[in-house]
């Protein structure tokens, strides 16, 4: 069962995507970790890697692509992986899905996590954290005991930069631009599976479950 998994930011794509890994006891893979894994095990992609996350420059699609490769062909990923903010864009699917055609081999389901731009705005400005133990909370879903104050060290909580109205559009504009048209290749592919991610957590990964198991 290999999973791509897609959503916009904050439409909770990773967590669904750790859930289903968990479930089926299939690797939950995100290109943070392969990056982190290959810079700290010094192997020849992850310095090429560093060398432009050392400049602040992106990683090249075929340096990505040869490290997550790598990894899909470890032993547990034998019957299958999730992959989560992988691909990002047409280039790294197209690129992703020859790779595995040569391997014989394919993505047998890509998981839209579907919440409008609004919703996702409005549950991304709702978090709030602690910048001194990074206990995280959400002032509608999961609030503290204490408005603005963390229930574990009693330090004042604060709303991360990423979740500021502002930077949530202008990640949402990055997203609609560059990562939506996957829906689209996904579509064409006839492995595109879209689920309403506005439910409920549990709701919307049952939801998920019916499709892996239909």
């Amino acid at each position: 069962m290999k999973i791509v998994m897609l959503g916009a930011p904050g439409a909770g794509k990773g967590t669904q995507a750790i859930k289903i890994a968990e479930k089926y006891g299939i690797p939950h893979i995100s290109t943070g970790d392969i990056f982190r894994a290959n810079i700290k095990g010094g192997t020849e992609l992850g310095m090429k890697a560093k060398a432009y996350m050392d400049k602040g420059e992106l990683v090249p699609d075929e340096v990505t692509i040869g490290m997550l490769l790598d990894r899909i062909k470890e032993a547990d990923c034998g019957n299958g992986y999730v992959l989560d903010g992988f691909p990002r864009t047409i280039p790294q699917a197209e690129s992703l899905t020859a790779a595995l055609e040569k391997m014989g081999d394919k993505i047998d389901f890509a998981l839209d996590i579907e919440v409008p731009d609004e919703a996702i705005v409005k549950r991304m400005g709702g978090r709030r954290a602690c910048p001194k133990c990074g206990a995280t909370y959400h002032i509608e879903f999961a609030p503290p005991a204490k408005e603005g104050i963390c229930d574990k060290c009693g330090a004042e909580l604060i709303i991360r930069s990423d979740d500021k109205p502002e930077t949530v559009k202008e990640r949402l504009d990055v997203y609609h631009k560059q990562t939506e048209p996957l829906i689209r290749y996904y579509r064409g592919a006839g492995v595109l599976r879209g689920v309403d991610g506005t439910k409920e957590l549990e709701s919307v990964f049952q939801d998920l479950v019916s499709i892996l198991e239909a």
